[in-house]
């Protein structure tokens, strides 16, 4: 939730916006409503067009997430599970209708949000589905090297 307080965005106040965001559209937007330049490489993009009524062009149309579900006081949920800590995380990616979920060391999810919005039902297996997963699988690989020499997540420093 962004509210700007500057007069010229009055128009958009109360509008609930669609459009894919991620945590790394925080700091652009952040740097240009205070007037900055967002320093190059930045991943995210400056929100505040969406706060003036405008959509940027070429607005990305899904979104990536990873998770890191490691617990370091239990250090015996690696073994119940029969993973070791580098294989208890998980990364998605996700549209409008389908979402994709991919671990290190287990099979993958993936949903039709169209068909199932509550994810539910893990169609990853199923035959009328495989090119499409296994679309969306190269579309994560594409990501995650792009992204290599960064990972997203660090739990693992105290």
């Amino acid at each position: 939730m962004i509210r700007d307080p500057r007069p010229e965005a009055h128009v958009t106040r109360g509008q609930v916006i669609t459009h894919f965001t991620e945590h790394v559209d925080l700091m652009p937007t952040i740097l240009d409503a205070l007037g900055l330049r967002v320093p190059e490489p930045c991943d995210g993009r400056s929100l505040l067009p969406f706060l003036h009524g405008q959509t940027p062009p070429d607005w990305r149309d899904a979104v990536h997430w990873e998770f890191d579900w490691r617990d370091f006081r239990d250090s015996q949920r690696f073994t119940r599970l029969e993973l070791d800590e580098h294989q208890c995380n998980f990364t998605v990616i996700r549209d409008r209708r389908y979402k994709y979920v991919h671990f290190p060391a287990l099979p993958p999810l993936f949903f039709d949000l169209q068909a199932d919005p509550h994810e539910f039902h893990n169609v990853a297996e199923a035959p009328d589905y495989a090119e499409r997963v296994k679309s969306y699988a190269q579309k994560m690989l594409s990501w995650r090297m792009h992204h290599a020499e960064r990972p997203l997540v660090r739990t693992d420093v105290p």
